[in-house]
């Protein structure tokens, strides 16, 4: 297996030979972000590779449903769990979102999703990393809709989106009347512009908690101390 084809954790690792996304910070970023506390039922969309539900399970002790319809990702996400200390805690769903959002039941606590974002720029060779990468599949009302359809009362959706995205998806989910609870802006080094925000929706209308987080001093690989707080249950490097 090439140096690629896996990413070793700290307490899981994370195949990903297959799989058209492989682990990216955004992923690592919204997993360990994510507000987990009593959440005993969580969904986590377009699993990819299974990080972000696998720092779920870490994380929680919830139940952790994981959707994916891409069939090499989902068998690869599966893999994954079944060989991670937390496999007893996994259901893998080869389907749509719009598919099992309009027929399942459930209700979930917390949703996740790092989305598939790219609309209307040229397209990758490979026809499954466009599916991952581009959101003809997943468009952002249908990602806002189905979630709160599934939610709970008290449930909350988390998601990491291009900072050029964000006005736009936070108009999509107050439409239907869910609200940013909280709102963190991620900047790749000082003095630069967001690129990232992580943003966390509920049904609460509240006053939003806003922060910033800045990835790394000015030196490449040079990270932060509050990144490294962030990311340290997971990162062998921290």
């Amino acid at each position: 297996m090439g140096r690629n084809n896996y990413f070793q954790f700290k307490q899981f690792t994370v195949i990903q030979e297959k799989s058209a996304m492989k682990v990216g910070t955004d992923g690592v970023l919204l997993g360990a972000w994510a507000n987990v506390s009593n959440a005993k039922e969580i969904l986590d969309v377009g699993t990819g590779t299974g990080v972000i539900a696998l720092m779920m399970a870490q994380r929680s002790n919830a139940k952790i449903t994981a959707i994916e319809i891409e069939k090499n990702s989902f068998k690869e996400a599966s893999f994954n769990f079944q060989n991670s200390p937390w496999s007893n805690r996994f259901i893998s769903i080869n389907d749509s979102f719009q598919n099992y959002s309009s027929n399942s039941t459930e209700k979930y606590d917390l949703i996740i999703s790092n989305p598939p974002f790219f609309e209307n720029v040229s397209k990758a060779l490979n026809q499954n990393r466009s599916n991952a990468r581009h959101n003809d599949l997943l468009p952002f009302q249908d990602l806002i809709q189905g979630s709160f359809k599934l939610l709970n009362d008290t449930g909350r959706l988390a998601i990491v989106i291009p900072t050029e995205q964000s006005e736009r998806i936070i108009f999509l989910a107050e439409t239907i009347k869910l609200y940013i609870e909280r709102l963190t802006k991620v900047k790749p080094k000082p003095g630069k512009p967001s690129h990232r925000h992580l943003i966390e929706f509920s049904m609460k209308k509240l006053n939003p908690l806003i922060d910033e987080l800045t990835i790394e001093k000015e030196t490449h690989h040079n990270f932060t101390m509050e990144y490294k707080n962030l990311t340290k249950d997971f990162y062998l490097a921290f």
